[in-house]
């Protein structure tokens, strides 16, 4: 049964959403058929977009669903500073050459969910790095230091005695400048941004321009279970990952987050969900789960070998022979052939894994970082419980 425009927009406002500002002015806005500028910013801080960021490139399929402009900035500016929302430390600076390369594929990811043809992709460096120091002046006199410092991982970081740099108070303003550039009349982001959102707010106002409605998802948790799906925790299902290894990292989730991958993951409804939860067992709730969402990204025949492959692979304990491909050095050191795998970002990550037994090659278990492998090519590994990679020299 087709929907209608109303309840297309009721769905907009409500699935996944966790905050709105100012939700009855957008509501009257979408119904009164304005097309909107809908804004979204991705630092590339990652050469990878993962499960969490798909849940608002959703919001915002959605949004062109209904024939709105949707706008996607690319940090390339932003990134090498950092948003230091919910951040204990600093973040390292990237490099030009990092930032280059990371943003290299974020289009072809953010197409798997979004239409990039009917997008307008801008970066931010554009106006960045034109403008001048009076044009800077100006935008600081949007906000106050007593403003900045009252958000709560700024707080959390003077009382720890942890360094907070001056480009990290202006994070917000220069993502509150974008908003400007672009003319956004809507923004989404996940409810860790909602200072920077509402900066975006202050900023537009400051220049005499009417102020941004926001639209708010939720953090989905990663794979931990624990923290927010994130690059820099290595908690995350990229967008750009093997069907096999989408399939068998959902498998690998907390049973209790099941339920919220539906329905932030997939595009079922919640009807159907909640006949799901009542019919299957959790295993199954699980492969269900898997299976609807390696549709979404890699089509419905690799959703049916994916789901194969991993019972042939856990049931019979036999490795498929469809193994994402991992290229390594002729020699290289236990720890190395980890962090190369990217399972893990953190040294400290992938040492603890290594040394509780959860690597292995061809089923022989490796339990010292430092030892030095010597590969041929063909090798099957094992990191963690559901990572298989065969080995490519």
């Amino acid at each position: 049964m087709a929907i209608n425009k109303e309840e297309k927009i009721k769905n907009l406002l409500a699935r996944n959403v966790q905050e709105v500002i100012e939700k009855d002015h957008l509501q009257k806005m979408l119904l009164s058929g304005k097309k909107l500028r809908v804004k979204m910013g991705i630092d590339p801080t990652s050469p990878d977009l993962h499960l969490g960021h798909a849940v608002i490139l959703r919001k915002l399929r959605e949004f062109q669903e209904l024939g709105h402009r949707v706008v996607l900035i690319i940090g390339d500016f932003t990134g090498k500073i950092g948003d230091p929302s919910e951040r204990s430390e600093t973040r390292k600076p990237l490099e030009d050459a990092e930032v280059k390369k990371n943003m290299k594929s974020y289009l072809s990811q953010a197409g798997k969910v979004i239409d990039i043809k009917k997008a307008e992709i801008v970066h931010n460096s554009q106006w960045f790095l034109k403008e001048g120091i009076q044009k800077m002046i100006e935008l600081a006199m949007a906000s106050t230091i007593q403003q900045v410092l009252r958000r709560a991982d700024f707080k959390k970081r003077l009382e720890e005695d942890s360094d907070i740099t001056f480009l990290e108070l202006l994070y917000p303003l220069f993502q509150g400048y974008d908003s400007l550039m672009v003319k956004a009349d809507v923004e989404l982001g996940g409810t860790d941004q909602k200072f920077n959102l509402l900066m975006g707010r202050r900023v537009q106002r400051h220049f005499g321009m009417k102020e941004q409605d926001v639209l708010m998802v939720p953090l989905l948790e990663g794979l931990d279970g624990v923290r927010k799906m994130s690059k820099s925790f290595g908690n995350y299902i990229g967008l750009n990952e093997t069907s096999n290894s989408m399939f068998g990292k959902i498998m690998s989730l907390p049973d209790q987050l099941t339920s919220k991958y539906f329905y932030f993951c997939t595009e079922i409804e919640g009807d159907e969900i909640a006949g799901l939860e009542k019919k299957l067992n959790p295993k199954e709730l699980k492969e269900r789960l898997a299976f609807e969402v390696v549709k979404i990204y890699h089509g419905e025949n690799q959703a049916h070998t994916s789901k194969s492959d991993f019972i042939q692979l856990f049931s019979k304990r036999e490795a498929p022979k469809d193994l994402p491909v991992l290229k390594t050095k002729k020699e290289i050191s236990v720890a190395d052939l980890v962090l190369a795998s990217r399972v893990f970002t953190s040294k400290a990550q992938a040492w603890r894994l290594i040394e509780q037994g959860g690597f292995s090659v061809n089923e022989k278990q490796k339990m010292n970082p430092r030892e030095v492998l010597k590969f041929r090519g063909g090798e099957v590994v094992k990191i963690g419980k559901k990572n298989f990679y065969r080995i490519k020299v």
